[in-house]
C-alpha cells in the first residue's frame, strides 16, 4: 500500500473530497458539504489515520492485533482514532477495510441532509 493508492480509494467513496487545512504534504479526506465536511482519513507518506471504532475500546483491537503498526493518534486518539502504517504487518485489504469503516462511522454521524447519495450505511 502507498499513499497514492490509499488516496484513490478514499476519493472513490461517495461524496469524498480532499482538503489540506494545515498545509501538510498529503491531504485529509472529508465527506459532507464544504465547511460542514468531516474528516474520515488523515493521509501520510507512511500510513493513514482512521476512526478505528466508535469507542477507544473498539479501536484498541487494532493495537492489540498489530502492536508494531497501529497506534493511538495524537490529540484525537481518545475518540477512537488510530494511525495505521503502510507496508507492515497490516494487510493492504485490512487497511482498505479500516478506511471503509472510518468512512461509515463518520457518515453515519452526519445530519441526514448532509450524507452523500450512494453511501451504503
Amino acid at each position: 500500500m502507498d499513499v497514492e493508492t490509499m488516496l484513490a480509494h478514499c476519493l472513490g467513496k461517495p461524496g469524498a473530497w480532499p482538503d489540506n487545512p494545515w498545509g501538510h504534504e498529503h491531504p485529509v479526506v472529508k465527506v459532507g458539504p464544504g465547511e460542514q465536511g468531516k474528516i474520515f482519513a488523515f493521509l501520510g507518506a507512511a500510513g493513514v489515520g482512521v476512526k478505528g471504532g466508535p469507542t477507544r475500546e473498539v479501536a484498541d483491537e487494532w493495537i492489540d492485533r498489530f502492536p508494531e503498526d497501529a497506534s493511538v493518534m495524537r490529540y484525537i486518539g481518545r475518540s477512537g482514532w488510530n494511525d495505521l502504517t503502510f507496508g507492515g504487518a497490516i494487510p493492504d485489504e485490512e487497511l482498505l477495510e479500516a478506511v471503509d469503516e472510518s468512512y461509515r462511522l463518520v457518515v453515519s454521524k452526519l445530519p441526514k441532509k448532509s450524507r452523500p447519495a450512494g453511501w451504503d450505511g
